[in-house]
């Protein structure tokens, strides 16, 4: 009989992943690499990750100017996403971790379409390569089919869209590479970026260019 991922999911794996990501920050990010993303149809095994630490400090984040409407998942239990939308069109997905009330997340950046890619092809389209169905943030959420609706769900207890599985082989730490965050203003050489070495997911560094302003005519 062919089971669902949350039937395959034990209580053992649901632990340790909480425990993982109710830990700090740093680790858990790392952790979250090789886990496998079960939504929509489609399986996604993560591959790049981005950490930000909410009110630790880290002026990039989304919360480190306290609790709004928009941010308040981040504040809440670890295991929850935080979905945004960014720049009008693009939908990108964050994991909670650590304490309830620090606001620390991990931006899934990239993973690897593992199952269902024929299901991930009907949204993304069927001459896109393997390795760009889920190469990016905003990619990897429409891989997986989900959006607002997931914004504030659990990926752990199975009772959301979305759920975490560990690895099928765990991540060493010698196989993990780290380096700035992609197209961030503040904070632009903090090495929180994660990613699996040489995984042709991984997405491609950009460094945040400033927009120049338009030079304003003198008044006559």
């Amino acid at each position: 009989m062919d089971l669902s991922p949350g039937d395959r999911a034990t209580d053992a794996d649901r632990a340790a992943l909480a425990d993982l990501l109710a830990g700090p920050l740093l680790p858990a990010a790392r952790g979250l690499l090789g886990c496998q993303l079960h939504a929509g149809g489609a399986t996604v095994r993560i591959t790049e990750v981005e950490a930000y630490a909410g009110t630790a400090g880290d002026p990039a984040s989304h919360a480190h100017r306290g609790r709004t409407p928009r941010n308040a998942v981040m504040f809440g239990p670890a295991g929850h996403v935080y979905v945004y939308f960014t720049y009008g069109m693009h939908w990108c997905m964050n994991v909670v971790t650590g304490v309830e009330g620090e606001a620390a997340a991990v931006l899934l950046r990239a993973g690897e379409v593992v199952d269902g890619v024929d299901v991930v092809r009907k949204r993304k389209g069927v001459k896109v390569p393997d390795r760009d169905l889920a190469r990016g943030p905003a990619r990897l959420v429409v891989a997986l089919g989900i959006g607002a609706a997931a914004n504030g769900t659990s990926v752990i207890d199975g009772n959301g869209p979305l759920l975490l599985t560990p690895p099928t082989r765990p991540v060493s730490r010698s196989a993990i590479s780290a380096g700035p965050r992609v197209g961030v203003a503040a904070a632009q050489d903090v090495p929180w970026r994660f990613w699996i070495t040489g995984d042709a997911t991984v997405s491609s560094y950009r460094r945040h260019v400033p927009r120049r302003r338009a030079a304003t005519k003198p008044a006559e």
